[in-house]
């Protein structure tokens, strides 16, 4: 049976305008990182696309390697694109991403333009499609000159190969540089993409300065810590979790008891505000409006339908913020 999405699809979902662009994106969106690879169901993923899609996500971030193996990803996604949603494509922002180890030899990661121009046709091939909504470079390259990567985004841009930029895991000063420098050559940078949650908070020492000057929007992925932000290691680690999994990138080792104990107290807080702790916690990413949209991940459909449910309640009392710093901070 052809799928057809919801008539509704809009009708709760709350979009967030990217900086000082004209482009609105969900303040939750659906990652392809995990569990969309060669190796997980592809039924699976392709019920989990089209549960986002009917709940008003419109945007669908891959990269180049996720899987695994490296690109499947991006092909089973292609192939949900083909069968099913093809018809709906210029109601989706696709991302993709190039920066990191994906080929042999010289050529095959960083920030090259033989790399960047190359996977991104990779890219467009595994996924069927002419252009990507937004290509990212994944990484700051050390070696290659921020001129040279910042050119490959550039000229993608005017061989219609994407309609927008991004960077991701740049700092505050390289954000900077790179933003002016994608001026100067006039593809302005539309999102930078860090990690951020509320046992990561990197991204409030300069960065989100930075890019709030410069009218750069912010999408944060790893919002959940991998899992930890959630009642799933609240009594042990289950074994379907990510930390179980021997490609997950949540380790055993992460799950420290200092941190159980936190994530029990701010479980509590949560639970106080008639929310899960994964909702608060992306909720909690959202508070203020600095962040644009909260990229998710899931590994079933209930694991979605609870993240946008954290959009029924954004708001936060002072009294409640004081008390999540001073969880995090004991």
């Amino acid at each position: 049976m052809a799928y057809l999405p919801s008539e509704k699809r809009y009708d709760s979902m709350k979009y967030n305008r990217c900086g000082r662009s004209g482009l609105k994106l969900p303040a939750v969106s659906l990652g392809l990182w995990h569990n969309f690879g060669g190796v997980d169901t592809f039924e699976n993923g392709r019920t989990m696309i089209h549960r986002a899609f009917n709940l008003g996500i419109t945007h669908f971030d891959l990269a180049n390697n996720y899987g695994p193996p490296p690109g499947s990803a991006e092909e089973n996604f292609g192939k949900i694109l083909k069968q099913d949603m093809s018809a709906y494509r210029d109601e989706l922002v696709i991302s993709t991403k190039a920066g990191y180890y994906m080929w042999k030899g010289p050529y095959g990661e960083w920030g090259s333009r033989k790399y960047l121009l190359s996977s991104l046709d990779q890219s467009l091939k595994r996924m069927g499609l002419e252009y990507v909504d937004i290509f990212y470079h994944h990484r700051p390259d050390p070696e290659t000159p921020l001129e040279e990567t910042m050119g490959a985004l550039d000229h993608a841009v005017r061989q219609g190969k994407a309609l927008y930029v991004g960077l991701s895991n740049y700092n505050a000063e390289q954000t900077r540089e790179a933003v002016h420098i994608l001026k100067q050559l006039g593809t302005p940078c539309l999102i930078h993409q860090p990690s951020y949650s509320m046992f990561n908070r990197w991204i409030e020492d300069g960065l989100q300065d930075v890019l709030e000057k410069e009218g750069v929007g912010t999408i944060a992925f790893s919002p959940l810590a991998q899992g930890l932000l959630t009642d799933k290691y609240l009594k042990g680690i289950p074994g379907n979790s990510r930390a179980a999994k021997p490609h997950g990138y949540l380790q055993v080792r992460d799950i420290t008891e200092e941190k159980v104990l936190k994530v029990r107290k701010l479980n509590e807080l949560a639970q106080e505000r008639g929310q899960t702790l994964a909702q608060m916690a992306v909720a909690w990413i959202l508070r203020g409006g600095r962040v644009t949209s909260v990229l998710i991940g899931a590994s079933k459909v209930d694991q979605i339908e609870d993240n946008v449910a954290a959009l029924n309640n954004l708001d936060f009392s002072k009294d409640e913020l004081d008390r999540i710093e001073k969880i995090l901070n004991e």
